[in-house]
Formats: C-alpha cells, sequence, structure tokens
C-alpha cells in the first residue's frame, strides 16, 4: 500500500484531508486486516500531522494581513518577514 502512495510531504491540505478521511472510514467499518490496520493507523497519523503544520502556517500568514484603519486589507507582510 505505502509504495504507491505519493510522500505526505508533497500533499495539499486538501489531499491530505482526504486521504485521512478515506483511512478513517476505513478502520470504522472495521474490515481491515490488523496488520494493515497498523500500517494505514501510521498513515493517518502522519497525514493529521501534516495538515496541523499546513493549518499553522496559514494561520500565520492570516496573522500577518494589516488592516488599515478602516477595517480593510492595508497590506500583506511576506510570512518570513523579508
Amino acid at each position: 500500500m505505502a509504495d504507491t502512495l505519493p510522500p505526505i510531504a508533497d500533499l495539499t491540505f486538501e489531499k491530505a484531508l482526504a486521504e485521512l478521511e478515506q483511512i478513517v472510514g476505513r478502520l470504522e467499518r472495521g474490515d481491515v486486516p490488523l496488520a494493515e490496520s497498523i500500517a494505514i493507523y501510521e498513515r493517518g497519523e502522519a497525514l493529521k500531522q501534516r495538515c496541523e503544520t499546513l493549518l499553522k502556517e496559514a494561520e500565520a500568514r492570516v496573522e500577518k494581513i494589516r488592516l488599515g484603519g478602516d477595517g480593510r486589507p492595508a497590506g500583506v507582510e511576506p510570512l518570513d518577514g523579508a
């Protein structure tokens, strides 16, 4: 199974979340052999971490948006402060 799957680090948030949802569905159905359950659970944990990381990065970027006096965005600072 893991041989045909893309590396987690290459996945977008949406793709990682979709795969995680598929894994949860398979585990909830309970029709997966124990050894495979463990393997997909481990991938699910890694996918969850990827989603959390991407969300934190997005939150950090949103926080960089400065608001003008009228409450409208006045500009955006790069995430790295450059």
